[in-house]
């Protein structure tokens, strides 16, 4: 049974160690004395305050921290990751390259999470460094089966990765509230309005899923019928320019996450 490692314990952290402690021996390492007792008690398992110890103690480390603080918790565990310990990141920006270049030998894989993981409907881009192999890849994937789908990338498309999966939830729950409150605003309960929005949002998403070789096109015409009502909201998007909103919106995230990781 592999030991598996995590330095950070946070909630993208967390969610991963919920899902996989029954199967594996897991342990964290988080920053002091008093949010490795707090970690401890929320997930379950035992969780240092020493990285170092983490390091030398795992066969797969996972590197759970803010992108800001990734190159110090490298450097500081760089002398204990031998060549067949698998390292993972889930630091938004920071490639395999510069995990690397810290870490010579080490075979880095890095995958991008999203927060709909803590209710086991996450979503992950995987890519691997010069030196993880398939299996390395497939072993993640399988542990992250439980709590979501995995998609395989180049490391070039991570960031776009980051920009739709990472940082899309929030932009779903916007457009999820607009909604809502374009309801309210038109004389139906807040509340009302909320679920209406969100339970048609997850139903659209399932049958998205389900379509099978149908173009995502066919979906929307079937319910937007010229003439109809639903017909004339999509063209009140488009005169609007839905898509190039939704671009810039990506463009601009990706972007960002591209700078993090510099």
């Amino acid at each position: 049974m592999k030991k598996i490692g995590f330095i950070g314990c946070g909630k993208m952290a967390g969610a991963i160690i919920s899902a996989i402690k029954g199967g594996y021996n897991v342990i964290g390492s988080e920053i002091n004395e008093e949010f490795a007792q707090s970690a401890s008690a929320r997930l379950g398992i035992e969780v240092y305050c020493d990285n170092k110890k983490l390091a030398s103690e795992s066969d797969v480390v996972f590197i759970a921290v803010k992108p800001n603080q990734a190159v110090e918790v490298l450097e500081g565990i760089k002398d204990l990751i031998t060549p067949e310990k698998l390292v993972v990141s889930i630091c938004a920006g920071v490639t395999t390259a510069k995990i690397e270049n810290i870490l010579k030998s080490a075979k880095v894989v890095r995958i991008m999470p999203n927060t709909p993981a803590l209710v086991k409907l996450g979503m992950f881009g995987i890519c691997a460094g010069s030196k993880a192999t398939d299996e390395d890849v497939k072993f993640i994937e399988n542990l992250l089966f439980s709590i979501g789908k995995c998609i395989d990338v180049t490391e070039k498309q991570m960031d776009i990765v980051t920009a739709i999966s990472g940082s899309g939830p929030a932009f779903f729950y916007q457009v999820i509230e607009d909604m809502a409150r374009a309801g309210e605003k038109l004389g139906l309960e807040y509340e009302k309005s909320l679920t209406l929005a969100t339970q048609t949002a997850l139903g659209s998403a399932q049958m998205i899923f389900n379509r099978g070789e149908t173009p995502v096109q066919t979906l929307i015409d079937n319910v937007a019928t010229k003439g109809g009502c639903t017909f004339v909201g999509i063209q009140e998007m488009k005169k609007y320019n839905s898509a190039k909103v939704f671009y810039d919106v990506i463009d601009k995230t990706t972007q960002k996450a591209n700078e993090l990781g510099k």
